[in-house]
């Protein structure tokens, strides 16, 4: 047999449904979030959501089981686990069972660094302190101070500290690959927003999904005119002020195409993220009045309008009058924002307790 026959069984395979998705910043995870709220929803599994009136697992302090909601009654028997949180792998175990598939995304920290100063504009110091992204990347030093380290987290190497690392460690090559390999150990998966696509693909045959279970609406992305153009320099020194993640992507970026080309290939993959897009377009049709996401100020239907942050306008989108109830349910779930799809899972699997309040519209 050949090598790429011994990769795909011939046997069909079962879904896992035990899912453990490490949500990282700014980095297309709202749209994961949804894709795992929504399969959870299908299978009727048990979601590890945030206890009492949080909206993430404790964030950004670094994960404890007793974050989770009803973790003391419930114990080990959650299936998916998708929402914020800085990653622990030995408390995270404590919640999930023992056959969970571990996976998390990666982005291009030059763009990741752009879209977290638009969006983290007001709340972090470092970017509040600063004219734009290009004169904070000219001398961070000058905005970064270390003391506040706590509220600068978005500023600097921010998937090197969601996934439970020193942002703003000193370290040498030694050091970097020791955490590269334990993130290897630890995850089964790293997809690559930049190809999300394709890594929607990847993850589908990772999980023995279906198509209909990686198929989405793009989630809280932002109107293109709060995007800040980086000079040539800029790009260049987010490489080096954010060096830790520079690393990770380097690395996870080789690897993904390296998976995809032993599991998939790439003929194989390009057929079927035409399926994927094709299928898209067909729920845009079905779904949406206006077959794109539109800005906030265009949203009519103010429940399903995303949490607004810093300088970005974050699009949402307007659903189609005249659809039946079971169309209708399919289709909202498909655009509901984070924040409104985990308040409303907490009230249906959490119905005695007192419903998330969420400060939006």
């Amino acid at each position: 047999k050949s090598h790429k026959e011994l990769l795909m069984p011939s046997m069909p395979c079962h879904a896992k449904t035990n899912v453990m998705f490490l949500k990282t910043h700014k980095t297309a995870s709202s749209t994961v979030l949804n894709i795992m709220f929504r399969f959870a929803e299908r299978y009727k599994l048990t979601v590890a959501l945030p206890a009492g009136e949080r909206l993430h697992l404790g964030y950004p302090k670094t994960f404890l089981a007793r974050f989770v909601e009803g973790f003391q009654v419930i114990g080990r028997n959650y299936n998916i686990m998708c929402n914020h949180l800085r990653f622990n792998p030995s408390e995270v175990q404590k919640v999930m069972p023992l056959n969970t598939f571990y996976f998390s995304i990666l982005r291009n920290p030059v763009p990741l660094l752009e879209s977290s100063y638009v969006y983290y504009k007001n709340n972090v110091p470092a970017f509040r302190i600063s004219k734009d992204v290009n004169e904070y990347l000219a001398s961070p030093l000058k905005y970064y101070r270390p003391a506040d380290y706590k509220r600068n987290i978005y500023a600097r190497n921010i998937m090197w500290f969601d996934f439970g690392y020193d942002n703003n460690a000193e370290v040498n090559e030694k050091d970097i690959q020791a955490v590269l390999e334990e993130i290897e150990e630890n995850f089964h998966l790293i997809l690559i927003a930049d190809y999300f696509d394709e890594s929607m693909i990847l993850l589908k045959h990772a999980l023995c999904w279906d198509l209909d279970d990686v198929v989405y609406f793009k989630l809280n992305s932002r109107s293109q005119d709060t995007v800040q153009t980086l000079t040539p320099e800029s790009v260049e020194r987010v490489k080096g002020w954010c060096s830790l993640d520079w690393k990770l992507y380097l690395h996870f970026n080789q690897s993904f195409w390296r998976r995809i080309e032993e599991t998939i290939g790439l003929e194989e993959l390009e057929k079927e993220v035409n399926h994927l897009q094709m299928r898209q377009k067909e729920l845009m049709e079905t779904c949406l009045s206006d077959q794109e996401a539109v800005g906030k100020d265009h949203i009519k239907n103010k429940a399903l309008q995303p949490f607004q942050s810093g300088a970005a306008n974050i699009l949402g989108y307007n659903l189609r009058q005249d659809l039946d109830n079971r169309t209708l349910r399919t289709c909202q779930k498909m655009v509901m924002p984070e924040l409104q799809y985990t308040s409303y899972l907490y009230s249906v699997q959490h119905p005695h307790k007192k419903r998330k309040q969420l400060s939006l519209p």
